[in-house]
């Protein structure tokens, strides 16, 4: 898997109704006006976050009779989730890395003010 980041599907998990319908959807497939019964968005808006959905390839549709049914690709999924853990890692070391420095900074400090003060005696 490639280190870089997928903006698109960054973006398509970005929004927490988008979230909510991968919840949703990973209890089992559904369709658009399932999902507009449990969320707080009209159904035309649930079809249009489930077409950003489909064109990341986070959710797929199967059509049953007249009726459109939605599932989560949970490979796709798996690769979105392991994204996120890869930044999230990235960021915990940056973070540590910037910890280290303030810390030497302020043992640095403490030295440069017991010195100064040990002068000022």
């Amino acid at each position: 898997m490639s280190a870089q980041v997928d903006d698109e599907l960054w973006s398509a998990v970005g929004d927490p109704i988008r979230r909510r319908m991968i919840d949703l959807l990973l209890a089992g497939a559904a369709t658009a006006t399932g999902l507009a019964e449990q969320l707080p968005v009209t159904r035309q808006a649930v079809a249009k976050h489930l077409a950003v959905l489909d064109r990341v390839g986070l959710v797929h549709a199967a059509t049953a009779g007249r009726e459109r049914r939605y599932r989560v690709d949970e490979a796709q999924l798996a690769r979105a989730v392991a994204q996120l853990s890869a930044v999230g890692d990235a960021w915990d070391s940056r973070l540590d890395r910037i910890k280290r420095i303030a810390e030497t900074i302020q043992q640095t400090q403490d030295r440069k003010n017991r010195k100064t003060r040990q002068e000022d005696e």
